[in-house]
């Protein structure tokens, strides 16, 4: 399966390797602190809850989450960039302000998401994993996945590559740049250029281009021109930035997640903000009412803010993100729990969260998901953590394998 999220009737997950937060045990953590999960590779889903306890908690945050005219969300975001960036990422943010208020543009790309991405995705009631994990007593969560596996190049980044296509057609750009880790991303660009006849490069870190060998033949399929970078995702955005830095004119760097300079993360999270929006729909629809808890695997976050920023102002939905801790936990080797274990810092032209050692030079993750090696993060999902809006969690390779065995083995008897 590709990309899918996970609401629970008490919750809702989006995931990008998805977890079973489900054993009887984590699920009793749901409704109190200790939550843990597992994260799949790759591709991305969502979980969703709703709760037949009661165990809710509100929690109060200035604002609904949006930032503020200077990209600022607190004290994380800005505009960390060198002065000859400043004037682009400026025109950059005026035409995507100048692209939500125009008719004809939301039109367009209501139509392409409707169309050419697959949308609306449907939410799935995984009837046989809610029954696994009832208690003794009869009382648990309703599982619900959200199916983002099932957009057009298998996962939820063709949301925003579409869009952000269109965006850089109407800025009279005619070359796409992007950088890429699992590939998802890569795909979906290359998809979006394919669809919208612009030039395309992707630059990918060398080990992953072994690791996700079918991606990069897609990628080139639809007529990307895919460069090798030693080293992994981190590296692949430096040479993708640098790339776009020398030819401004033409190009157009089009950010796969919601980090970097402002616009970038509010682009990002917007366009993914369907995810959210949809779930909410769909879950008046179901039971009329919004699910209790969200679930999210967390790499950079453009997955988990896409599910989370339609509910941030709803105090009684709870938001719980999940890191990966690596091959044997937090004290014991490379992992990717940036937000559980990073420290605020300056990376890729944003203030946020990330992982740096104690000269301030940047760590290498490590995640079994590729997707989830980032050392940095969403601004807005750092600001989440310190209002304590959203709740971190993180769960080994190890556990992620197991639970995700364990979800299959009950998808394929709800599916026989």
């Amino acid at each position: 399966m590709g990309c899918e999220s996970m609401m629970i009737k008490t919750s809702f997950m989006s995931t990008s390797l998805t977890q079973s937060p489900f054993s009887n045990k984590n699920m009793d953590r749901v409704g109190t602190k200790t939550f843990k999960s597992t994260v799949r590779s790759s591709k991305t889903s969502s979980l969703i809850v709703k709760r037949h306890y009661n165990d809710k908690k509100t929690v109060t945050i200035n604002g609904n989450g949006n930032s503020n005219s200077n990209g600022k969300f607190g004290k994380f975001g800005g505009k960390f960039v060198p002065e000859t960036l400043i004037t682009c990422l400026n025109d950059l943010e005026a035409e995507f302000q100048s692209a939500l208020h125009d008719p004809q543009f939301q039109g367009e790309l209501e139509r392409a998401l409707r169309d050419y991405v697959g949308r609306e995705t449907p939410l799935y009631f995984a009837e046989r994993l809610t029954e696994h994990y009832k208690r003794s007593n009869g009382e648990g969560p309703e599982i619900y996945l959200k199916r983002e596996d099932l957009c057009h190049g298998g996962a939820h980044k063709m949301n925003n590559a579409i869009a952000q296509a269109m965006i850089a057609r109407r800025m009279g750009r005619t070359s796409v740049v992007a950088a890429t880790g699992a590939g998802q991303h890569g795909v979906a660009t290359a998809a979006a250029c394919a669809k919208l006849s612009l030039e395309c490069t992707i630059f990918m870190g060398s080990k992953d281009m072994e690791k996700q060998s079918s991606n990069v033949i897609l990628m080139k399929l639809l007529g990307a021109q895919v460069k090798s970078v030693e080293g992994n995702l981190k590296d692949a955005s430096s040479d993708a930035v640098r790339y776009w830095v020398n030819n401004l004119e033409s190009s157009y760097y089009l950010c796969g997640s919601v980090v970097g300079p402002h616009p970038c993360p509010t682009m990002v999270r917007e366009f993914q903000s369907v995810i959210g929006k949809e779930t909410r729909k769909q879950a008046m629809e179901r039971w009329g009412s919004k699910p209790d808890v969200l679930v999210a695997c967390v790499g950079s976050g453009s997955n988990a803010l896409g599910l989370f920023h339609d509910f941030i102002g709803d105090h009684d939905v709870r938001l719980i993100g999940v890191e990966g801790a690596g091959r044997f936990g937090l004290d014991h080797g490379p992992h990717s729990a940036t937000l559980t274990r990073g420290h605020v810092g300056v990376y890729h032209g944003a203030m946020t969260y990330l992982l740096q050692d104690a000269y301030g030079q940047i760590l290498n993750p490590h995640s079994i998901a590729v997707g989830l090696e980032c050392p940095g993060v969403s601004p807005e999902l750092s600001f989440l953590k310190d209002s304590r809006r959203a709740e971190f969690y993180t769960v080994t390779d190890e556990e992620a394998l197991h639970d995700w065995k364990e979800y299959f083995q009950h998808w394929k008897r709800a599916t026989h």
